[in-house]
């Protein structure tokens, strides 16, 4: 495993207090409504789960992968789905939930193939936004945290499939 942790940029509580937010926020938001949240796995696991926890709607739940990275510390621009719904969801309010937001590629093409199946809503809930690093213009309507130009991981986020289990998201020394 390359690297190691440079510097804490937001704390186990920190990040959980922004979850608890969120989760008010999208519960008035939806008001009683039903919504199928759709993870984009892996970096999204670990949010999915706490942020699912603090709704109190009822909620489907399903995983797509996409990836535009592999095993680089930056995205190829070329996007791949890896794993796709299993499921029709035409006329269903559907929350995408991200790990980050960096350029908008994974997300834009991943978006756009979720609209050409006519969900009644799309909305997308990242926990990160990078916007320094944007290259494809995103609406997030719900974001954790916007943080600037470095590499992160913990708490879901990965460098080569490393430091996902960290309790914290902490900036990559490489």
């Amino acid at each position: 495993m390359q690297g190691t942790i440079e510097r804490v940029l937001l704390s186990e509580e920190t990040i959980h207090a922004r979850i608890d937010e969120l989760g008010k926020q999208l519960n008035d938001d939806y008001d009683g409504g039903q919504i199928l949240a759709v993870c984009l796995l892996k970096g999204s696991m670990i949010f999915m789960s706490d942020l699912i926890r603090r709704l109190n709607m009822p909620i489907t739940l399903e995983v797509m992968r996409a990836s535009s990275y592999g095993q680089a510390m930056e995205s190829s621009g070329s996007v791949k789905i890896l794993q796709d719904l299993d499921r029709d969801i035409s006329g269903m309010d559907v929350l995408v939930v991200e790990d980050i937001v960096d350029t908008g590629r994974t997300l834009a093409k991943t978006l756009d193939l979720l609209r050409f199946r006519k969900p009644k809503t799309l909305k997308v809930c990242s926990l990160l936004d990078k916007p320094s690093r944007r290259v494809i213009s995103i609406d997030i309507d719900y974001t954790g945290f916007v943080i600037e130009d470095h590499f992160v991981v913990g708490y879901g986020l990965d460098f080569d499939e490393h430091y996902r289990q960290l309790p914290y998201i902490g900036v990559l020394k490489l």
